[in-house]
């Protein structure tokens, strides 16, 4: 598997930059230059943009937001604001990535209403079949259809949606063998496609971790500054989503359904 060294060059890619950026940025600001400073900021929205668009359609998901309630515009368009305002708290370069995605999770915080678990469907993962699996896949990629969150609009066509992948789950020596095992019989959009549905039933707290971890490649410490919580919860959030993920794996694919 080499999505993991796929993803690092990614995020290499986007930290360098970000580092470039940051400097420019820099210097707009001390020339108290917002349209250039604006302008500058644009190359670090796609990422943002896209984090946006995803959760506002795990909401439509849940039953939580109807569609054209909002726009991921409605969120990047106040974060330039955000930004350019409390620009004295970035410190540094390492710090203006975390921040963008700290400010715009606080933006749809306030305007989201905070998502509980698919109870039931955790409860019952054990027992469904092969065709329930399958008409719950179909159901939960056409609920989150329609023409508000369009991703493949997106600026920069480089990112993926998803950067989703079984070393995001299967992580410990004792579970190479069953990532193995899954990897030789799915590819990555089924793999995805798994993932994203399975992440739709879990909490907004948990799901969002493991986006931020994942997608994202920030670190535990950098979530748990980001999102106010501590750096203990966070990390039994991401356990526990990888738990769950594991199970719900092994269950639809490893297990025969009837």
């Amino acid at each position: 598997m080499n999505k993991t060294k796929e993803n690092k060059a990614i995020m290499g890619t986007v930290l360098w930059v970000v580092q470039e950026t940051y400097n420019n940025l820099v210097d707009f600001r001390n020339q108290e230059n917002r349209e250039a400073f604006n302008k500058e900021l644009l190359r670090l929205m796609p990422q943002v943009k896209n984090y946006v668009a995803i959760r506002l359609k795990n909401a439509i998901r849940a039953g939580k937001l109807n569609k054209g309630m909002f726009d991921p515009n409605d969120f990047t368009d106040q974060l330039f604001i955000e930004v350019y305002d409390n620009w004295e708290l970035v410190k540094n370069e390492y710090g203006l990535r975390p921040f963008l995605f700290k400010k715009v999770d606080d933006l749809l915080d306030d305007r989201l209403t905070e998502e509980e678990f698919d109870h039931i469907f955790f409860e019952n993962i054990d027992t469904y079949s092969k065709k329930e699996w399958d008409a719950m896949e179909e159901d939960f990629s056409t609920d989150g259809d329609g023409d508000l969150v369009l991703l493949e609009e997106l600026d920069d066509s480089s990112l993926d949606r998803t950067n989703y992948s079984l070393d995001h789950v299967f992580i410990t020596e004792e579970e190479k063998g069953l990532a193995q095992k899954l990897d030789e019989s799915l590819d990555k959009e089924r793999v995805e496609r798994h993932m994203d549905m399975v992440l739709g039933k879990m909490s907004l707290p948990m799901r969002c971790v493991f986006e931020l971890y994942t997608d994202q490649g920030f670190t535990p410490d950098e979530i748990a500054d980001m999102r106010n919580t501590t750096l203990e919860e966070t990390e039994n959030l991401l356990s526990s989503a990888r738990g769950l993920l594991k199970k719900s794996f092994v269950k639809r694919f490893l297990i025969d359904s009837n």
